[in-house]
């Protein structure tokens, strides 16, 4: 393995400069950079010119937007240069741009375009047809591939640049809905350029970066830990269009990429690629995300020489936890104030190895609220105090491990438990390669089932001897029952959609009887 070593850049980061309070003054920054950019499918355009495409499809919008209405623009695209003009557009032009998840489908679309009040709906040739029968009164579609957009911008002057303030909203990004339907959590600028400073300066992210994006824009980890982080150094950006195991080891030595960020399963599928020659001499210094196991994290860094940062946070941005290089492979990071883990009904903090959930006990943090759903904001914000929803443990030296989600929860025998360490545990099993646990109801309590994909055969009884042998996995953690599938139910984010599971009314492949599976 190839250490990573002290994270530095060749050059200072422009967040560790002047701080910028807004996206629209870190644009600013790139507008006469001609040597850094966009790159996409074999095409390169500077950050100046980029921005000049900004200012005029901001030109061609305002012209089709209602002074009387939000000025809410839907991007139903996938990973183009077009979303990033777009986006740019919205930052420095004054506009709102909501992320609409290329994965919705018919009325589940239709209403979040609805719920997020779009005036307009950008669609290209990828995704028209997603809504070409929806009912979408008052809103007007436009299709960037088709000659409308093309004569729209070809007429069009560039937008003047209007000042922003951090608190000004700038997008509205849908949660991945994997307990629920997605709501629609206000971004401002201060959520982006906060967040963007921080990791470039953290990671020293300069002009001679690229950051890789193949997560998808419309999601928070993209454009937060992606984009924003580009910008806030003056790095270039390699957009690419979808997630890609193969693509992203191509794109890497292709492009020279330096940073990349992920969410849920993709350092899983890129290890299974063939490797390459050059992947331990690799340009990669940091693929900084969330959700990743530890066993991967160590089998990236080992593989593409670099270093593997997990961290822990929400589109939400109301609680982050940050990985110490003293931090154990299998916890989130140290627990520091105003960060707590308490019990869920009297929300006092909880002693040393009991579970509870994540809350920011000093308020709302980024939390900039729900879009159109006041409810869900009170909710979130019970008693003044941010609720991730999400449980974890601290152990006896003081670092969070993260134990589910509150809908995680299972009843055994009279006991909670959370489904986070046992699924941490079956992945120690070498021939397996993801693992979702839920709770099954029953007559009293639940059920444990272990949803499994493996790379190899899986035999009951050896199974058995494994669990025996890990000696952290307590007698009420032992799966009930265990199912073997070719894949998880995934979000666009490679998030695994644990309600999707439990509808699920097929027998398992294996039943449990004493310490034994048959």
């Amino acid at each position: 393995m190839t250490a990573p070593g002290p994270v530095s850049a060749n050059t200072v980061p422009a967040s560790m400069v002047t701080p910028r309070s807004t996206v629209a003054d870190l644009l600013a920054d790139l507008a006469g950079v001609a040597d850094r950019g966009v790159y996409f499918e074999g095409s390169f355009t500077p950050w100046a010119q980029h921005l000049r495409d900004a200012a005029i499809r901001a030109g061609a919008l305002r012209r089709w937007l209602s002074g009387d209405r939000p000025p809410h623009v839907g991007v139903l695209l996938p990973n183009t240069p077009e979303f990033s003009a777009l986006f740019a557009a919205a930052a420095r032009h004054g506009l709102v741009l909501v992320g609409l998840n290329t994965t919705r489908r018919g009325s589940a679309l239709a209403a979040d375009i609805a719920r997020s009040d779009c005036q307009i709906v950008v669609c290209g040739t990828d995704t028209r047809d997603l809504i070409a029968d929806l009912d979408l009164a008052g809103v007007r579609v436009v299709d960037v591939d088709g000659p409308e957009w093309s004569e729209a911008v070809r007429r069009s002057d560039p937008a003047e640049v209007v000042e922003a303030t951090p608190d000004d909203l700038l997008m509205l990004i849908f949660t991945s809905g994997t307990t629920g339907d997605p709501k629609a959590v206000r971004c401002t600028h201060r959520t982006f350029a906060t967040s963007g400073q921080m990791l470039a300066e953290r990671f020293g992210i300069g002009s001679d970066d690229v950051v890789y994006l193949s997560m998808p824009m419309f999601h928070s980890n993209a454009m937060i830990a992606g984009w924003s982080v580009a910008v806030s150094g003056g790095a270039s950006i390699v957009v690419r269009r979808r997630f890609s195991a193969s693509g992203f080891v191509a794109d890497l030595h292709r492009y020279g990429v330096t940073f990349a960020n992920y969410v849920g399963k993709p350092l899983n599928y890129i290890l299974a690629t063939e490797p390459h020659p050059d992947d331990a001499s690799s340009s990669l210094r940091i693929m900084y995300g969330n959700e990743a196991s530890a066993v991967d994290r160590q089998r990236f860094a080992a593989r593409f020489g670099c270093r593997v940062v997990d961290g822990f946070g929400s589109t939400e941005g109301g609680v982050a936890i940050t990985r110490t290089l003293d931090t154990p492979d299998d916890a989130l990071g140290p627990l520091r104030p105003p960060t707590a883990v308490v019990d869920v009904e009297t929300g006092e903090p909880v002693p040393p190895g009991v579970i509870g959930e994540i809350v920011n006990s000093s308020g709302p943090g980024l939390f900039s609220g729900y879009y159109n759903d006041p409810d869900a904001t009170a909710d979130r914000m019970r008693g003044g105090v941010y609720h991730t929803g999400d449980l974890a443990w601290v152990d006896d030296a003081g670092y969070v491990h993260f134990a589910g989600r509150l809908g995680d929860w299972l009843r055994v025998d009279g006991e909670n438990l959370g489904t986070g360490p046992i699924e941490r545990i079956l992945l120690r099993h070498p021939t397996i390669r993801q693992v979702a646990v839920h709770g099954i109801p029953v007559e009293i309590g639940d059920e444990i089932e272990a949803v499994i994909v493996a790379d190899g055969d899986l035999d009951p009884t050896e199974f058995g001897e494994f669990l025996a042998a890990q000696d952290d996995l307590g007698p009420k953690q032992w799966p009930h029952r265990v199912r073997i599938v070719d894949a998880l139910p995934e979000t666009a984010t490679f998030k695994t959609v644990k309600r999707l599971l439990a509808q699920n009314d097929e027998p398992p492949t294996w039943r449990r009887a004493g310490r034994t599976f048959r």
